[in-house]
């Protein structure tokens, strides 16, 4: 199956009047297609989705016709879609723990999924190692990555998430993203997700001057923001360099409107998705972040 083509390419350099492309994370409940109209109910460009149980490693086999009926509804309303892999996945597990297989499966089912329901690709955030040599995780990531891009050849793209080091060191760096990839065979086929409350926490964006322009000049210079499918947009409840993942609506929280109006335009100009994956309402089935996605739409009004 092609996959959507409106953000199945990667992010390139800065355009002139690219809209902003804004949506959240929904509830699989019901189906994939089903999630599709809650997005679009909700008044999103794009969304995301648990392709799965988020809790556990299973192997998931849905309905062919779900999934089809998905793509077409995005495809017919000209929104987009991109799936994120569940709680439990750690790309840094060693090779002969049990652990790393079922990861490997959890991921290539995830990818099929995505593929199926025309996303763009799998979200799947950079690994947790604990251990006494740094090096050795990374080389798990790699073969961990490797691994499940030889089983899955189709166009479904992996997506690297940054962390905010409330678990572990890693993750926390562009450079720690773009190497890893550089070390990995199915590179073509690994891009990036950039989620801003994990970026503030770990330190690597502030609210201080020069706010958001320091993060987008470091990230042009590592080749970063051209392989960025998507963007987490999330404020934080802590302060920068807290290393907490703590999740707040956009404006509410430390990083603040100023330093996300900021982000908001950059991500405008080089036409890369947003996702929200904040609170919401308390009814995340119905009308969930349709509210905040109004409200950033009033506030960048003036952006288009």
């Amino acid at each position: 199956m092609r996959l959507w083509s409106g953000l199945s390419r990667w992010s390139g350099e800065e355009g002139g009047e690219a809209a902003m492309r804004l949506g959240a994370h929904v509830s699989i409940g019901g189906g994939y297609a089903q999630a599709a109209r809650r997005a679009i109910a909700a008044g999103c460009d794009v969304y995301q989705y648990f392709p799965k149980n988020p809790r556990g490693l299973s192997v998931k086999v849905p309905a062919a016709s779900d999934m089809a009926a998905c793509a077409a509804i995005c495809r017919d309303n000209g929104i987009a879609s991109v799936a994120h892999t569940a709680y439990p996945v750690n790309l840094a597990y060693d090779p002969d723990d049990v652990r790393r297989e079922a990861v490997v499966r959890t991921l290539v089912n995830d990818l099929y999924i995505a593929e199926g329901c025309g996303s763009m690709g799998v979200v799947v955030h950079f690994g947790v190692y604990s251990g006494a040599d740094p090096l050795t995780g990374y080389r798990n990531i790699v073969l961990s990555l490797d691994e499940t891009l030889r089983r899955y050849e189709g166009p479904a793209r992996l997506l690297i998430e940054n962390q905010a080091g409330d678990r572990s060191d890693f993750g926390m760096t562009i450079e720690e993203m773009v190497r890893i990839r550089e070390l990995c065979a199915g590179r073509d086929r690994i891009g990036f997700c950039l989620d801003t409350c994990h970026a503030f926490a770990s330190g690597l964006w502030s609210n201080d001057e020069p706010g958001f322009a320091r993060l987008a000049e470091h990230g042009d210079q590592l080749g970063y923001w051209p392989l960025v499918g998507v963007i987490h947009l999330n404020d934080s409840r802590y302060p920068c360099g807290s290393r907490k993942d703590r999740h707040a609506n956009v404006g509410s929280g430390h990083i603040g409107w100023e330093r996300m109006l900021e982000l908001l335009a950059f991500a405008g100009r080089r036409s890369i998705p947003l996702v929200l994956e904040t609170p919401g309402s308390a009814d995340r089935r119905t009308a969930g972040h349709a509210g905040e996605i109004a409200e950033i739409r009033r506030r960048t009004e003036d952006m288009r």
